[in-house]
């Protein structure tokens, strides 16, 4: 059976919520940082409002909500490559989301990702991340140049 805090009818939301939300933190590439427990609510709506921007500024406003403030560019400078931040940005969405997964699910899934060759991260940030190949997003092929021309017969 598990142990509950016995609320007082006087207690503030915020005091009972801080008292049940401490938040565990973690150190990656050098920066401590609190492990998400929760996803902000104006990340989606952020998401939304950025649209498929590429700017690395709009991508470090949404990693800092969820993981604090100049993190991105901590970890840039820390030299973080790509399969890593988006094998943290896996365990972190999935974190913020409820459900609790190791940095080795996260890096399971990430690579699971990589192989089918789809895009590993759940969420838009880690989609606009650039490509380790070129530095760049891929750019979509016009429907155009990928279709198949019918050949009528002659008949």
């Amino acid at each position: 059976m598990t142990a509950r805090k016995q609320v007082s009818q006087d207690e503030s939301w915020d005091a009972y919520w801080a008292s049940v939300s401490r938040p565990k933190v973690t150190t990656i590439r050098g920066v401590e940082v609190a492990i998400p427990t929760d996803m902000p609510m104006l990340v989606e709506q952020r998401m939304e409002e950025l649209g498929d921007s590429e700017d690395l500024k709009d991508i470090g406003e949404l990693v800092g909500m969820v993981f604090g403030r100049d993190c991105l560019e901590q970890w840039r400078d820390a030299e973080m490559g790509l399969l890593e931040f988006q094998v943290v940005l896996t365990w972190g969405m999935a974190n913020a989301r409820g459900r609790e997964i190791s940095f080795q699910e996260a890096y399971e899934l990430t690579r699971q990702g990589v192989e089918e060759g789809k895009a590993p991260p759940p969420n838009r940030a880690a989609r606009r991340a650039p490509s380790a190949a070129t530095g760049g997003r891929s750019k979509r092929i016009s429907s155009a140049s990928t279709s198949s021309t019918t050949k009528r017969s002659r008949a």
